[in-house]
């Protein structure tokens, strides 16, 4: 089953500005990417020089690099690590117990290792007006992603790192892609991410967080 999610390639996008993040000569080569799907930001992370594991559900998984097939909602398996860098893009908001998942990631990081995850922020201009209005889509992807079991803010995203063992602190935002929906808006979207790195709380689309164990 092939994913609705593909490579976004706008320099605002949260794709490319995690690739812009994350430097394997600063960071360490050892990665694993979580819910690697068909595989399009492996293949950029190891392009890059990153030494690349994923792991995905059999149910999601499309893709020709080999990976880690395997549940999510489940005990890890036994991993090639440990791992300089794990990346969680746009999957813990999908989890039903995403604390679960985040503890078992803890034993899997190297020393001085770091999480990078891309989080939905439901405090947005955009969801907050949706629920204004009195309406609650139910879209294929985005903030209203049928799919996502937690909409969540700053405040909820950063209480479930804490909780599960992890310094929290954002790296970078992303706005509204509107350039994904009208390619002609390009500008806007430019101002959108502007919006978003000002008022993080109300206009960003999506927080880019960095994780490390606190007894790191």
């Amino acid at each position: 089953m092939s994913s609705v999610y593909t490579l976004k390639q706008s320099p605002y996008s949260s794709h490319m500005l995690l690739l812009n993040l994350l430097d394997p000569q600063k960071h360490g080569k050892r990665l694993l990417d979580v819910g690697c799907g068909n595989g399009f930001l492996s293949q950029l992370l190891a392009a890059k020089g990153f030494s690349v594991t994923g792991i995905e559900h059999p149910l999601g998984f499309d893709q020709n690099p080999p990976a880690v097939i395997h549940d999510l909602e489940q005990p890890l398996p036994a991993l090639p690590g440990p791992f300089d860098v794990i990346v969680i893009g746009d999957v813990l908001e999908h989890l039903r117990r995403p604390q679960d998942l985040l503890e078992q990631l803890r034993p899997h990081l190297a020393r001085g290792g770091q999480i990078v995850a891309s989080l939905p922020n439901s405090g947005n201009l955009y969801f907050r007006l949706q629920i204004l209005l009195g309406n609650f889509p139910e879209d294929e992807k985005g903030l209203f992603d049928r799919t996502h079991l937690h909409f969540w803010m700053l405040a909820n995203w950063k209480g479930l790192f804490e909780r599960s063992g992890y310094s929290f602190e954002i790296a970078e935002v992303t706005g509204i892609p509107v350039g994904l929906a009208v390619p002609s808006l390009g500008w806007l979207e430019v101002l959108c991410y502007h919006l978003a790195r000002g008022w993080k709380t109300l206009f960003a689309y999506q927080f880019l967080s960095v994780a490390k164990p606190k007894s790191s």
